[in-house]
């Protein structure tokens, strides 16, 4: 499935989350957020060294992101292993459990990957910033972890 490109109504679901304002068993639906624009950044895995850095730059950055949009990390992990992984860093902002991967799969991050050769499917790092009107305004592709808050703040500005 391909990403849904800038300028388009992006996907709507309604997904498991825990995290910043949310409680465990709580669930988000995207196009309920309408008071100002929504990030949703989709990495691999939690805990491993590129969304670490990722995740926690984004900590890092939070009092000048929350002003300005609704921000959810979304991976295929299950809520339990988001709930250490906010934990252990100190996260302060929500984490979507997309196991089904319904999600990845209507963002056309879910693609094939390759590591020492093997091929894989998994999450490629990408950032969609989704206007308070419902539709695309930013899509920020393979980002470097490191460089991802930069281009992110940039996008909402």
């Amino acid at each position: 499935m391909s990403k849904p490109q800038t300028g388009k109504k992006a996907p709507d679901f309604t997904a498991p989350v825990i995290g910043g304002d949310y409680a465990e068993g709580a669930t988000v639906t995207l196009s309920k957020l309408t008071d100002k624009p929504v990030v949703l950044y989709f990495y691999p895995k939690d805990d491993t060294p590129g969304c670490t850095t990722q995740a926690c730059a984004i900590r890092d950055s939070w009092t000048e992101l929350k002003k300005q949009a609704h921000v959810f990390g979304v991976s295929i992990d299950p809520i339990k292993k988001h709930q250490k992984f906010i934990t252990k860093f100190e996260l302060p902002f929500p984490l979507i459990s997309d196991e089904d991967k319904k999600i990845v799969e209507a963002y056309g991050v879910w693609v094939e990957k390759s590591m020492y050769g093997k091929k894989y499917m998994g999450t490629e790092r990408s950032t969609f910033v989704i206007g308070t009107d419902g539709k695309l305004k930013a899509v920020l592709e393979k980002v470097a972890p490191g460089e991802h808050v930069a281009l992110l703040l940039k996008a909402l500005g």
